[in-house]
């Protein structure tokens, strides 16, 4: 049985490293120009080479996105930019654009070539011309349903086909969106969106100029642009079937928390799904690891139908049940943990540890010591974001598990 790609986002180095740990057989990441993605870290030229000394030293493949859509004026500086990482052993761009593909075919003649979701590919003959011009992996277009899918695979032959099954929607095709740019003068499609989808609207009756007419879904106000997330975990076995070659979560701009926590319920989807497809059953913890996440409620999308309404999602909120509050950065030689704290933690709050497998302990938050950048460790019942801390545990942890606790409150507004 062919076993798909598991392909993960890679904002900055901090989260590769956790794709990596959380089980990604592969990940994407963009540069510091010319991806979709400008408002997240990216990679300096620097970054992506000891990137992918990460990435091949763990057997874990790694693809650079160049997928905006240059103008013109942006042409001179694409071409140096392609001859500056043209040495770096990349194992494919991807690319939206033709005139991006045409130049980097002048650049770096052998790169392989995967098209991103951009480039809205709908069909099979679209595939298909796109197998002509070289390109030897396509992202399908999320408004395609499982039967295009299917249909797709089965007519071009040869050619890889991945999925999206996790991560944020766009409500413009294929996020293909002008609002954007519009509104705040930010183009979507030169990796520079602001999200105004996710903002306050009121209505404006056209004999009436002036006036403004709320739509009130909650005390907050409405979101009535909002997308549901995409969530397709309970149908792996169908996604197996239709061939598809890689299954791709969305969110490079998300934080690691979010990479993690999906990595890990994905990975072990996939290989129960591998050992045992007969047997296979989605387990009620996977769903309820993804519900811990920040998300706006989930959809299937186009997978089985038009989604209508039932892919929007009218509430104006985020639903989040937990809180990351720290990292493991290091297991001493003792057993002793160095955590690095990402939210404020005391003495007596339920912890939980997370790491790959499903693997989770929880225990109640001991006294524990803060590391000064000098001195010697301090006793401390709190620790603040940025601060480390010294802590043992009664189980077995690793570096790069997570620490999270229940939220009181489990909706955060946008």
């Amino acid at each position: 049985m062919q076993r798909p790609e598991l392909l993960a986002p890679a904002g900055n180095m901090e989260k590769l490293k956790i794709a990596i740990h959380y089980g990604a057989d592969a990940v994407y990441l963009g540069g510091q120009a010319f991806g979709l993605r400008n408002m997240a870290d990216n990679f300096s030229i620097d970054g992506m080479k000891a990137a992918l000394e990460f990435c091949h030293a763990t057997d874990v493949k790694a693809y650079l996105t160049i997928n905006s859509y240059p103008r013109n004026e942006s042409l001179p500086e694409l071409e140096d930019y392609l001859a500056q990482i043209a040495p770096l052993p990349f194992d494919a761009y991807i690319v939206a654009d033709p005139g991006v593909i045409d130049a980097v075919r002048q650049v770096s003649p052998e790169r392989e070539l995967h098209l991103s979701t951009q480039a809205n590919t709908i069909n099979w003959r679209s595939a298909r011309f796109w197998q002509q011009q070289g390109v030897s992996r396509i992202n399908l277009a999320r408004e395609m349903s499982l039967n295009n899918i299917r249909e797709t695979v089965a007519k071009v032959p040869g050619l890889e086909c991945e999925a999206f099954v996790h991560g944020a929607l766009c409500i413009s095709y294929s996020g293909r969106c002008l609002i954007s740019s519009m509104l705040t003068g930010r183009d979507a499609n030169q990796g520079e969106c602001t999200h105004p989808c996710r903002w306050s609207y009121h209505l404006v009756e056209e004999s009436r100029p002036g006036e403004y007419f709320p739509v009130v879904e909650d005390e907050s106000g409405t979101f009535i642009f909002n997308s549901r997330d995409l969530c397709l975990i309970e149908h792996i076995p169908a996604l197996f079937a239709s061939g598809v070659h890689a299954l791709k979560i969305e969110g490079r701009m998300k934080g690691i928390n979010y990479v993690a926590s999906v990595l890990r319920v994905y990975r072990q989807a996939l290989d129960e799904y591998l050992a045992d497809p007969e047997g296979w059953r989605c387990r009620p913890e996977w769903l309820g690891e993804l519900t811990k996440l920040s998300h706006r409620g989930y959809t299937t999308g186009f997978l089985f139908s038009q989604p209508r309404n039932v892919g929007q999602e009218y509430e104006s909120a985020y639903i989040r049940s937990h809180d990351f509050v720290g990292v493991v950065d290091e297991v001493r030689g003792d057993g002793t943990l160095l955590i690095s704290v990402r939210n404020r933690i005391k003495a007596g709050e339920l912890i939980e540890f997370i790491g790959p497998g499903m693997r989770s302990d929880t225990l109640a938050l001991q006294p524990f010591f803060t590391l000064p950048e000098r001195g010697a460790a301090v006793p401390a019942e709190v620790a603040n974001p940025n601060q480390r801390i010294l802590l043992t545990v009664p189980f077995a942890v690793e570096a790069g598990d997570l620490l999270r606790r229940e939220k009181i409150e489990t909706k955060k507004t946008i």
